[in-house]
């Protein structure tokens, strides 16, 4: 890039996106503010605006360390609404089904119950089988953290080549794709368009794959050093309630574990040139190959629809569009 193409982009005065895909369209967020843009039936694209939903507010909820955990939580809950509304404009579910706050809270529950259960619980009890078998130590040893986290790691893996098959996970992966692919034109470029955004990488340091990956490596560390230590503060008499009393601590630590995850993916993502930012950026790009697919002309339309609106009047760059039109009520 050379002085003046640098110099443009600074007077682009960029600001950071993020973003997810959703049922046959995308999610971005500027701010207070986010836009899901969604391909009808017919072809045609519709996009709904709507403020972004924040779990605290407050500077010092803005605070490194202390923006992690409400991040991941606005993340889930604004995610939420925004795959519900996508799956009604893309025909998937019925008029009127839009949730309402119990059902969005009653949702929200279920999936951290599900994933506490796949993701926590499950590989617990498969290294206590292999404690069983003389494989693992017991609770406070090292050999039992890691066997946890192979076990954490080999389920989210498994997990993602899994669902990869069906259909429409698959369609949503290749919206995920075009979500980095347009944020990656709007961070290069003053102007984003299809035809540039096509020529980007599909893969992009702040992925919340690779938020997700950053947690189960730093879980293993945490867990392996602090479990130990909690036991030897409190053992509990009977097998069950000592574990149980793991399982409790272990969902205790998701708070400092999620926040230093958000905290380490800013910094790797903006260790642009250095041979240790590569390093740490790799495992997480990697695994981005499973959860995006290369992306059509059209779902780029989508996503550059969806940043549009993000960004409002205000936009620093010059983004062509095709035509769409607005969700009642956005």
């Amino acid at each position: 890039m050379g002085a003046l193409s640098r110099i443009a982009l600074l007077l682009c005065a960029k600001r950071l996106v993020g973003g997810q895909a959703v049922m046959e369209g995308v999610m971005m967020r500027d701010r207070d503010r986010l836009a899901v843009a969604v391909r009808k039936p017919d072809g045609s694209i519709v996009v709904a605006v709507r403020p972004w939903r924040h779990l605290l507010k407050g500077a010092f909820w803005k605070r490194p360390f202390a923006r992690g955990f409400p991040m991941l939580v606005e993340t889930l809950i604004n995610g939420v609404k925004a795959l519900n509304l996508s799956a009604i404009e893309a025909g998937e579910a019925e008029k009127g089904t839009e949730l309402k706050s119990w059902h969005l809270a009653a949702t929200l529950v279920i999936s951290m119950a599900m994933a506490v259960g796949i993701f926590v619980v499950l590989p617990h009890l498969l290294s206590l089988g292999f404690g069983v078998l003389g494989i693992a130590g017991d609770l406070d040893s090292l050999s039992f953290h890691i066997w946890d986290g192979v076990f954490k790691f080999l389920i989210f893996i498994g997990y993602i080549a899994l669902i990869s098959f069906l259909p429409d996970i698959r369609r949503v992966f290749q919206y995920h794709g075009a979500e980095h692919k347009v944020i990656w034109n709007f961070e290069r470029h003053c102007e984003v368009s299809a035809d540039m955004a096509m020529g980007m990488s599909r893969l992009h340091p702040r992925c919340g794959t690779t938020f997700l990956l950053f947690v189960l490596s730093l879980a293993i560390i945490i867990h392996a050093i602090v479990v130990p230590l909690l036991l030897r503060l409190w053992t509990p008499e009977y097998a069950a309630l000592k574990h149980a009393w793991v399982l409790v601590a272990k969902l205790a630590l998701m708070v400092p574990i999620s926040a230093l995850a958000y905290e380490l993916i800013r910094v790797t993502a903006g260790m642009h040139g250095t041979a240790l930012g590569a390093i740490l950026r790799a495992p997480g790009l990697f695994l981005q190959l499973l959860t995006t697919r290369e992306p059509d002309a059209g779902q780029l339309e989508v996503a550059l629809v969806a940043l549009k609106e993000a960004l409002g009047k205000d936009a620093p760059v010059a983004l062509k569009t095709p035509e769409y039109r607005y969700l009642e009520n956005s």
